[in-house]
């Protein structure tokens, strides 16, 4: 595939966008009535195809819910009979019945092209070696991001995730360019270069793509920091199909949320109305595009605000802030609403803080506490015990000025907190033990 396709709909002015999400809302909502769960809701609305005539009568629909996905598991969101479909993924499905996720032939195109034009936005070009460091199979990162590689061209290795050693050999060997990883094994990934006596920054290196999990700016400032390179976040969920719904440009000012595959709104989360550019709500999506299986104004759960003002690099597709948290992340401490990510920023932002966090919630009587864990780089974690007593304190200091409440802090040793190849689990909720 030529590079300039991934041109044609980025560089659209406001105008023509608007008018294209108009034009392919209305046949999105058409191509979902063909599906018996939106025909009936659609009827029981009162809504019509030909009442869509802006991109604003999205406001109209009914909502689309994870919860609701699970009900009509495994085929009861079809728009198309079951062989026309191409491909399928699914979530885990651990607490319950999994989200199974359709695409036609079409669909599987139309994703591989989003994610192509992300790569190529941020400089990653056929000549380079990409290296994915995603798990593959049903979880949507791994083929995802690797036929949007390989529809740009490049030379891609499916390492999949883990096995930290073969990552990095295949890194050297093949002189690999750029990457795909989830921002907490990048660093974890760091740790290994340590005890191999390998210095990340004589790598070939240039470009990472990180995402699947939030991160703080401090998170990514590390990973460039560390490994020497330009790394973009991206966004994506496999109800919207996976990678490749928006992205960050060279300016990294926020993620494009690609417009003419994707209707964004962000909402609040209780009243559902509206929210003006710069206020953080939920993100709901409608997808604009897909065949198999469109959604209509689907409920992310994921916080995040629409960025004011124009980007400098000339795209006028929206910008989404980097995901601030999910709505059912928050935490209700002493009256006080907390997201994990809060505490990471302060943390990231501490020379002497490593790699690895824990947030441990605990019950004392009638009494709910907070203790975070914090891994302390080897440099710093000395015998003096002042020295440690007085960085316990200033943690503990900068946390409360950030959330509100003083959290009790433990210092451990680097190395030392359960690590994960997959998603880190950043919360031990252990107050109804």
């Amino acid at each position: 595939m030529h590079t300039e396709v991934f041109h044609k709909n980025e560089l659209l002015d406001r105008e023509s966008l608007d008018k294209l999400q108009a034009i392919r809302l209305k046949n999105t909502v058409f191509q979902a009535s063909r599906s018996k769960f939106y025909r009936d809701q659609l009827y029981h609305a009162g809504i019509k195809v030909a009442d869509m005539q802006t991109v604003d009568d999205v406001r109209r629909l009914p909502f689309t819910t994870k919860e609701i996905l699970r009900t009509q598991y495994p085929y009861g969101m079809l728009a198309l009979p079951v062989e026309k479909m191409n491909r399928m993924h699914a979530s885990s499905g651990t607490t319950g019945s999994p989200t199974a996720i359709f695409y036609t032939k079409n669909d599987v195109e139309t994703w591989g092209d989003l994610v192509a034009r992300c790569m190529y936005c941020v400089g990653i070009r056929p000549k380079d070696v990409f290296q994915n460091m995603s798990g593959y199979g049903l979880f949507t990162g791994g083929l995802g991001i690797h036929y949007g590689a390989e529809k740009l061209g490049c030379c891609t290795i499916p390492a999949g995730a883990g096995n930290s050693k073969r990552q990095i050999k295949l890194l050297k060997d093949f002189h690999v360019s750029a990457i795909h990883i989830i921002p907490s094994y990048a660093l974890h990934l760091a740790t290994v270069f340590d005890k191999l006596g390998i210095d990340p920054k004589s790598l070939n290196l240039r470009i990472a793509i990180v995402g699947a999990e939030p991160h703080t700016e401090a998170v990514r400032q590390r990973i460039e920091e560390i490994y020497g390179i330009k790394a973009y976040n991206s966004y994506g969920l496999s109800e919207m199909n996976g990678p490749g719904v928006a992205f960050e440009c060279p300016e990294q000012n926020g993620m494009h949320i690609w417009e003419d595959a994707y209707l964004a709104e962000i909402l609040d989360p209780k009243t559902q109305e509206p929210l003006p550019d710069g206020e953080i709500g939920e993100l709901v999506i409608t997808t604009l595009t897909r065949e198999g299986m469109p959604l209509l104004r689907y409920r992310t759960k994921d916080l995040t605000r629409f960025l004011p003002g124009e980007c400098p690099c000339g795209r006028v597709h929206r910008r989404l802030d980097r995901i601030l948290g999910r709505v059912d992340d928050m935490i209700i401490l002493k009256g006080v609403n907390i997201y994990p990510m809060q505490i990471e920023r302060v943390l990231m932002e501490i020379p002497e803080v490593g790699q690895n966090y824990l947030i441990v919630l605990e019950r004392e009587g009638y009494l709910d506490q907070m203790r975070v864990k914090v891994e302390v780089k080897d440099d710093y974690f000395v015998e003096d015990m002042r020295v440690l007593k007085g960085l316990q304190q200033k943690i503990a200091r900068l946390l409360k000025d950030e959330i509100l409440i003083t959290p009790r802090v433990d210092l451990v040793e680097h190395n030392t907190l359960p690590t994960s190849e997959g998603k880190a689990k950043r919360v031990e909720d252990h107050r109804e033990d």
